[in-house]
Parts: C-alpha cells; structure tokens; sequence
C-alpha cells in the first residue's frame, strides 16, 4: 500500500504569501521579506505563538494596521491550483490513502473554510500541531510513524525541491509538484491510478 502525502500551500492550494500579502501592504514581495520580523511567521506554523501575537508582530518594527482586513484578503485568495480538484475526486474514488504533510499556521482552518479541502484530504499533518516544519527529517519520519507504515510505502509530493530531498532522504518516495497532469502521471507511474 502507498499513503500519499501532500503539501498544501503552492501544491494543492494557491499561497497568498507572494502577492496577496504584500499587496495588501503597497510592498512589493521582496519589500515585505525585508519589514517583517524574521521569525514571527515561523512560530506561528510551529504553533509557538498564537494569531493575535501573529499579527502583533508581524513586523520587525511591530506597526499596527488593520488585522481583519489582512486576514480576509489572505482568506479570500484561497483557491485550488487548476486541475487539483479532479484529481482528488479521483484518487479519492479509487480510495487512496491521501494526507496532508503541510507547513502551515492555524490559518489552514481558513483554507478548510473557503475549499473544504478535508473532503478529499485530512489535515493530518499541520505543523501548528506537530511543531516540526518540513525538511525537517523528524517531519517526514513523525508522519509515517504516525500512520504505521514505513518511509517507503509513502509517495510525498511538494512543489519545494528541498522538501522533496529531504523526504526521499529519509526513504520516502518523492514528487516535485509542477501542475495538476504532471502529477497524475507520477501517480499512474505508482500504481495509484489507471492511465487515461
């Protein structure tokens, strides 16, 4: 049996972080990498810090703006990337064991509210929740541990290389998401869907 674990943000889910976010600011991308605070958004996904103190800090020099308007232009930029959705009708009908291995802050209940993505995927592995962030290797060995099976019998599919080495790293089976038909085609390659 193969288990397929898949990163949300850039893979399953479009990520607001390079446009939406500093737009919503007036910032270009690279602007806004240089006036937030280093590490705020990085605790928030290991669930070390809560929203309030999310958006408190957000900023290396703390400025106050409006939090509701922020969380709601990220919200609202939530979409599935083209052609996820068929996909995971599919390999949900030829019931595949499918999971989220995910980077992502307490927000992701912000995805599940826009896409109900929980209807095709658990969000099984958040790291607010686990606490570990990918490449951490214990990220990849906590999951299949978790699950009960083996770092081979899981198939990861992320569109960020180094999240992919580091899975097949510790035995993992990899994928380097591009798009929706490319990723298909891995997958008919695995066996967990017949070809067209």
């Amino acid at each position: 049996m193969t288990v397929l674990l898949l990163d949300v943000m850039g893979t399953l889910v479009y990520d607001p972080f390079f446009v939406e976010m500093p737009a919503h600011f007036g910032l270009s991308f690279k602007e806004l990498l240089a006036q937030k605070h280093p590490r705020t958004w990085l605790d928030f996904e290991l669930g070390a810090i809560d929203e309030p103190t999310c958006l408190a800090r957000f900023f290396a020099d703390e400025r106050a703006f409006d939090q509701e308007a922020f969380r709601a232009r990220v919200r609202d930029a939530y979409a599935l990337l083209p052609g996820v959705e068929p996909l995971l009708v599919e390999l949900s009908e030829a019931a595949v064991s499918m999971h989220a291995l995910s980077n992502y802050s307490i927000w992701y209940r912000l995805i599940e509210e826009r896409l109900a993505l929980s209807r095709w995927v658990p969000w099984t592995f958040v790291s607010c929740h686990t606490g570990v962030r990918k490449p951490s290797k214990e990220a990849y060995l906590g999951a299949a541990a978790a699950l009960g099976v083996a770092p081979g019998e899981c198939l990861f599919v992320d569109d960020r290389h180094e999240n992919v080495a580091a899975a097949e790293g510790v035995g993992m089976n990899g994928h380097l998401f591009r798009d929706a038909p490319t990723l298909r085609g891995a997958l008919v390659g695995a066996g967990l869907l017949p070809p067209r």
